[in-house]
């Protein structure tokens, strides 16, 4: 009889056990799958809406910018440059020379001085010379102050160092004469243009532009020089 009542009561906790795991799976179905349906909701709203946002924002910078680059061009074309010209109505010479000057172009506005220069810019060097096959230094600065002012100069470099009133390279202007020691003395002479340049026929390059505060030409330099007539030099131009 007690063997019954003990088998009895090990059926009756068994059966109690199971219901109760079974129980407890249950309850715990719902909580994994609370958790796990937000996130993946959470997820397809940021791909959503996110990654458009940034889109279309790229997108109205890019346009602003495209924008105020064609503005600008334009501005760029419509400005007025010097005497009432557009950057149309510059010369080729002009646009050339302020390469060559290291200036902008309309600042190169004595047409008639860069005219001679391109049509002797090259001529070889030759001591004595006076043609287009060999000029020297103080034949050059000669025929362009003839051609682009009316004046005449001396023939020599001394002569025209002589005939000059001295200056501070602080006061250059387009026409000064620059005069350089190179054999001894006032031996060469060189037509300040703009920018720290002048034109000259030097015995290494011909008739050529180049910068007065070359090392070469910083320690040759002697002075500066303005023709005595400076009226006529500026009404020449």
């Amino acid at each position: 009889m007690q063997k019954k009542i003990l088998l009895y009561s090990i059926c009756i906790l068994l059966l109690a056990s199971c219901t109760s795991l079974k129980t407890a799976t249950n309850s715990r179905a719902p909580v994994s799958s609370s958790v796990v349906s937000p996130e993946k909701k959470e997820a397809k709203f940021l791909d959503q809406t996110s990654l458009p946002v940034k889109s279309g924002a790229d997108k109205i910078v890019k346009e602003e910018n495209t924008a105020s680059l064609e503005k600008s061009e334009t501005l760029s074309k419509e400005k007025t440059l010097f005497s009432g010209q557009t950057i149309e109505n510059l010369s080729p010479l002009q646009i050339k020379y302020s390469g060559l000057l290291n200036t902008s172009a309309e600042e190169v506005k004595n047409v008639r001085m860069i005219e001679f220069i391109d049509d002797w810019y090259g001529t070889p060097y030759r001591l004595g010379g006076t043609t287009k096959r060999g000029i020297d230094c103080s034949a050059f600065s000669r025929f362009l102050f003839s051609f682009v002012y009316g004046i005449n100069l001396p023939r020599t470099a001394r002569e025209q160092y002589r005939n000059t009133n001295r200056i501070s390279r602080t006061e250059l202007k387009e026409g000064d004469l620059i005069f350089f020691n190179t054999r001894g003395g006032v031996s060469h002479v060189g037509v300040y243009l703009q920018n720290n340049k002048f034109v000259h026929s030097s015995s290494s390059g011909g008739v050529a532009i180049n910068d007065m505060y070359e090392q070469y030409w910083v320690r040759r330099f002697i002075a500066v020089g303005r023709i005595k007539d400076q009226e006529v030099v500026t009404n020449g131009q």
